[in-house]
């Protein structure tokens, strides 16, 4: 007698995966077209690891001190989740979703779940501390997005575990500003399908955590927003790129990499390519509008408005000058006026040189005005480093120094 299901049944995607799943556990055939090659890699590790999938998955939180180390080295990124969680919450009130954030070993350190009536699972799973690790559970969004780095969905019976298999996961990576796993976002829902490209949505809120994030860890950068439209520039879509003191591309997010054709911030010559990729020095760069947007001819022929933010090392975001056009604003001086404090003294009035040669000691920033500043920034391409070593003082002098002289020049804000 033939047993095998007939042609309607087949065609729904669980009676689909159920099949996969019989002849993947019990005989050992790969689910080929059935499930993404994602998850069946998972599917693989884990019955090395955890056996049968018919064991009872453990939602188990790591130690007390493991998990307050946890929520103190990813303060930042828990900070950036924080920001979001409101209008994530308003997002999916009328859904059947929570949100969760884990680290990147796995460890959740944030979740919305309520705790609805007809959720088993939820309450358990989103417990700060529990280990939503693939090591640890099994087959799960979290654990498939922190492998591939890629945004992902495991649907009801691709889970791993029997036991999971009344859950609906989409999950997407969220890097830090050296490129790396800083932890992955997840949107669940327990027993209800998802009624939208979860996937989707789970990468736009991956996309702002991590842009908060990539300007939370930022210092002395000057942070570059633009996009095609200005009015993107304030949201999850923006590009975003960070330009350390030296001129170098620091970091990138991924909406910059491809609106510059794939620049990485691993190239040793970053600093050259940046230059290339934006048509803008250093200095053009930071007379950038600091609200609004101002137009910006890409080299690669894309046209695009940009805004830029100059962070400071004290954790205080202080603006950078602006003026029309990019183009119109020779010198950097004015750029790092906007975030620097200055001492009374430093705005005497002094008749600035004709020629202010580089002065290797305090003295000579002292005696001078803040033509000497400028000059020396202008002399070093506007490189803050330099021109501290070469006037022979720190950076947080120049920084304060040129912030008070343009809070004492309100027309240089008109």
């Amino acid at each position: 007698m033939n047993h095998l299901p007939n042609s309607s049944f087949l065609q729904s995607h669980p009676a689909r995966i159920e099949l996969a799943r019989q002849r993947f556990f019990e005989e050992g055939q790969a689910p080929t077209g059935v499930v993404g090659p994602a998850v069946f890699e998972s599917w693989s590790r884990c019955l090395r690891l955890h056996g049968s999938p018919r064991e009872q998955a453990t939602f188990q939180p790591v130690t007390a001190s493991r998990t307050q180390l946890a929520l103190l080295k990813n303060r930042h990124l828990r900070q950036a989740w924080t920001d979001e969680l409101p209008r994530l919450e308003t997002i999916l009130s009328t859904t059947s979703c929570s949100a969760m954030l884990t680290d990147a070993t796995g460890v959740l350190i944030g979740s919305s779940c309520v705790g609805r009536s007809h959720e088993a699972l939820m309450p358990i799973a989103t417990r700060l501390g529990v280990d939503l690790s693939e090591d640890a559970v099994g087959t799960t969004a979290p654990g498939v997005a922190a492998r591939t780095g890629k945004p992902v969905c495991v649907l009801a019976g691709e889970h791993f575990f029997d036991s999971v298999k009344a859950m609906h996961c989409a999950a997407a990576p969220i890097r830090d500003i050296r490129g790396q796993l800083a932890g992955v976002f997840d949107l669940s829902s327990e027993q209800i399908p998802f009624a939208f490209d979860a996937a989707a949505v789970a990468g736009l809120f991956a996309g702002a955590i991590e842009n908060r994030l990539l300007v939370a860890q930022s210092t002395e950068h000057l942070v570059i927003r633009f996009q095609v439209a200005a009015e993107l520039l304030d949201s999850a879509m923006v590009g975003l790129i960070g330009i350390d003191t030296s001129g170098r591309l620091a970091w990138e997010n991924g909406v910059a990499r491809s609106l510059l054709g794939g620049v990485s911030n691993q190239d040793p010559r970053a600093s050259t390519a940046m230059q290339e990729s934006l048509g803008l020095g250093w200095a053009q760069l930071a007379a950038l509008p600091t609200t609004g947007a101002a137009p910006l001819a890409l080299p690669n022929g894309l046209h695009v408005w940009a805004r830029a933010e100059m962070l400071a090392p004290d954790g205080r975001r202080g603006l950078v000058a602006h003026g029309s056009r990019a183009t119109e604003v020779p010198v950097p001086s004015p750029a790092i006026a906007a975030h620097i404090e200055i001492s009374p003294e430093t705005v005497e009035a002094a008749e600035p040189p004709a020629v202010a040669p580089p002065a290797p000691a305090p003295k000579r920033l002292r005696e001078s005005d803040l033509e000497l500043i400028h000059s020396t920034l202008r002399d070093c391409g506007g490189n803050v480093s330099d021109a501290a070593q070469r006037l022979g003082v720190s950076r947080g002098l120049i920084y304060r120094r040129l912030r008070a002289s343009r809070a004492a020049s309100p027309e240089a804000d008109s």
